[in-house]
Order: C-alpha cells, then sequence, then structure tokens
C-alpha cells in the first residue's frame, strides 16, 4: 500500500514535476540551438573554404595579369641620367600642350640617344630600335628617363651587355620592369647590402638572386616574394 500523502509534500512533488517538466523543455530548447549553431558553424566553415579558393583564383590572376604586363615590356630597356634637350623652345611648349610627344619630337630624343651611346663607344643600329621618348617625370629638374624599344629581344641583350662601358658614370641601363618586379629588385638590392643574400640581378625582366652559404649550399633562384629572406 503506497504511503499517504500529504497536501504539502502532494504540492512539493507537483512543483518537482513543472520543473522537471520545464527543465526538459529548455533542454529541447537548447539542443535545437545547439543544433542551428552546429549548422551555422559548418556553413561558415564552407563559406571560409570558398573564399580561400577564390583568393587563391584572384591570386593567380593577378600572377597572370602581372606576367603579361611584363611580357610587353620584353623588348625595353630604360635609359637614365642622360640629358634630353628639346629641338626647340616652340616645340617644346607644343609638345606640353598636346600631352603627347609628335613623330619629330620621338626622332630628336633618339637621335641624342644614339649620340650619346655611340660617344660612349657603345654600338647601337638604329634599325634595330622601334620606338625611343621619354616617360613622364615626377621632378621636372630631374633627367628623365628613357625608353627604348627594341624589334627584338636579342637587340636589347646586345645593348645590355655593353652597359659596363658606362660604369663609373651615372648613366644607367636597366630592363623595363613593372613596378610590382621593380619594388622586388630594389628590396632585393636592400637585403644583398644587409648581406642577407650574396648577389642579386636581372634577366628577362625576371629577378635573380644567390643565397648565402658555401659554393655547394648557395643557391640561384627567381624569384616573385622576398619575405623569407627579410
Amino acid at each position: 500500500m503506497p504511503p499517504k500523502k500529504y497536501p504539502a509534500q502532494a504540492e512539493e512533488v507537483d512543483d518537482i514535476k513543472r520543473s522537471l517538466d520545464m527543465l526538459t523543455e529548455e533542454v529541447s530548447v537548447v539542443r535545437q540551438q545547439q543544433k542551428t549553431i552546429m549548422s551555422l558553424v559548418e556553413e561558415v566553415k564552407a563559406l571560409r573554404l570558398q573564399n580561400i579558393e577564390k583568393d587563391k583564383r584572384i591570386m593567380s590572376l593577378q600572377n597572370r595579369l602581372a606576367d603579361l604586363e611584363q611580357y610587353t615590356r620584353m623588348n625595353d630597356i630604360i635609359l637614365t641620367g642622360v640629358e634630353i634637350k628639346p629641338r626647340s623652345y616652340a616645340r617644346a611648349v607644343a609638345t606640353l600642350n598636346e600631352g603627347e610627344t609628335n613623330e619629330q619630337d620621338v626622332t630628336s630624343v633618339e637621335q641624342q640617344v644614339m649620340a650619346f651611346l655611340h660617344s660612349t663607344g657603345i654600338e647601337l643600329d638604329r634599325d634595330n630600335i622601334e620606338a625611343c621618348h621619354t616617360l613622364p617625370q615626377r621632378n621636372k629638374m630631374d633627367k628623365p628617363a628613357i625608353i627604348i624599344r627594341f624589334t627584338n629581344r636579342k637587340h636589347k641583350m646586345e645593348l645590355l651587355k655593353q652597359g659596363r662601358r658606362l660604369k663609373g658614370t651615372d648613366v644607367y641601363l636597366n630592363e623595363h620592369l613593372t613596378k610590382k618586379n621593380a619594388d622586388i629588385a630594389r628590396k632585393a638590392r636592400l637585403l644583398r647590402r644587409q648581406k642577407k643574400i650574396q648577389s642579386t640581378w636581372t634577366a628577362n625582366c625576371k629577378i635573380f638572386i644567390k643565397t648565402n652559404g658555401t659554393p655547394e649550399q648557395a643557391k640561384v633562384q627567381v624569384i616573385k616574394d622576398l619575405e623569407k629572406y627579410q
């Protein structure tokens, strides 16, 4: 025979049952919320993976675009340190007003470049030049940089080999690098001065470095990023 319940005990039992029922409901709600949260977490993970893949594709496209931009400059040389005089004041004013160099001024720049290079003993066939003109200047007081575009890469390489004749002067012949590659080349030269690498140079618009170490350990590498050498 079950024990007899007194009114106070019965009320207490009822309270406990109601509490358990409420707790059960709350647990059910929490479990549902947990499922929702886990579902959202999985969705966030999937979105992150998608973003990583998109970032990789974007980086790949950016690199391809940078390579294409550099390829368009493969036949170019940048000549710096040579003073170029305008053909006449009137023509110079007309050029500034037009915002571009006309054919006669291009010829003038080309003639002055040819004359200067020949004066240093550098041989250059004018028929191998496709274009020759100054680049826009940030500081009008500086000597303008001059771009020399050749009909093919072989003639560009021939001129670069003769660049040693300019050693000891303030005139330089360099490949026409994109802003990105020029920045990498500048940082590589800084690393060389800091003795973090042995040497650096460019060839066919690619930046090369030779790492530190013994002759057996040192490696020649084409670089597109210098972070691990910083």
